[in-house]
């Protein structure tokens, strides 16, 4: 139902899944796990997987820390965005990878929820795209030195207030890794 013309396409996003954004995340190895499935899952299907890598002066792209988590691995004819703000579209050629695909539909996983999670469904969603957050995919870190609720709550609100988000011709939903769906 996307207001994007001539886009029936599904892409899966996998934002961030970084090692030093991984290292103390709240439930790395079942989220991590969860991506892996979807990912494979998404191959076997047809579906485009897209790999978002973020960097800025505690990431340095090419350090360990930029890296992805090793288990996580893209296979090199998949499209790696690279970005430098929160919006996976913001700065980057995202918006130009997704339109060569087709893509009207993303379904995003990966790294923080607070922070880029967060401000790539929204982008997405205001640029015309049904967005599928995978609700048990997703992570962040915890905050709440600096104010902000326990992670566990950061997630549980996220995919709350995802679920009910709507706008004219486009869609938003939650939806666990298992029961997602690839239709293309």
């Amino acid at each position: 139902m996307t207001t994007l013309p001539g886009r029936p396409n599904t892409a899966l996003i996998v934002i961030d899944v970084q090692n030093d954004v991984m290292a103390h995340a709240h439930q790395r190895d079942t989220v991590i796990a969860n991506i892996a499935a979807l990912v494979t899952r998404a191959r076997s299907e047809g579906t485009p997987v897209i790999w978002v890598q973020h960097s800025d002066d505690d990431m340095v792209q090419g350090s360990d820390a930029w890296q992805y988590v090793p288990e996580l691995t893209r296979h090199e004819t998949e499209p790696l965005v690279h970005k430098t703000y929160g919006d996976s579209f913001e700065g980057t050629d995202l918006e130009d990878v997704l339109a060569a695909a087709a893509v009207g539909r993303l379904i995003v996983t990966g790294a923080e929820t607070d922070a880029c999670i967060r401000s790539t469904i929204h982008g997405a969603f205001t640029r015309g795209y049904d967005v599928t957050l995978v609700g048990d995919a997703h992570t962040t870190n915890d905050q709440s030195a600096w104010g902000a609720p326990p992670p566990e709550q950061v997630i549980a609100y996220t995919n709350l207030y995802w679920r009910s988000h709507r706008a004219p011709g486009r869609t938003a939903a939650v939806t666990d890794a298992e029961s997602i769906a690839f239709p293309n």
